[in-house]
């Protein structure tokens, strides 16, 4: 079974892959229109880490974007861990 890791939770996923990979296609597709009610740019992560268990691009920008944030938010708290 598929799982999905996010901000300390895991999610299970699908296991038929074409429903996963339109799940997150779909997610990032209503992330883009996120000024419209009940549909808001938060879906655009959550499609991208969908999409990540079978594409490597997806994986790659997850992992990439997931560094960025976690280093920006131990600097913002004062633990410049990547300064040595």
């Amino acid at each position: 079974m598929p799982k999905v890791t996010l901000w300390g939770r895991t999610v299970r996923l699908p296991r038929n892959r074409p429903l996963r990979v339109a799940m997150g296609l779909a997610f990032v597709a209503m992330g883009l229109v996120g000024f419209l009610p009940v549909v808001g740019f938060w879906m655009i992560p959550v499609g991208l880490a969908i999409l990540s268990v079978d594409s490597r691009l997806a994986r790659r920008i997850r992992r990439r974007a997931e560094v960025w944030i976690v280093r920006r938010f131990n600097r913002w708290r004062g633990r410049d861990v990547g300064s040595v």
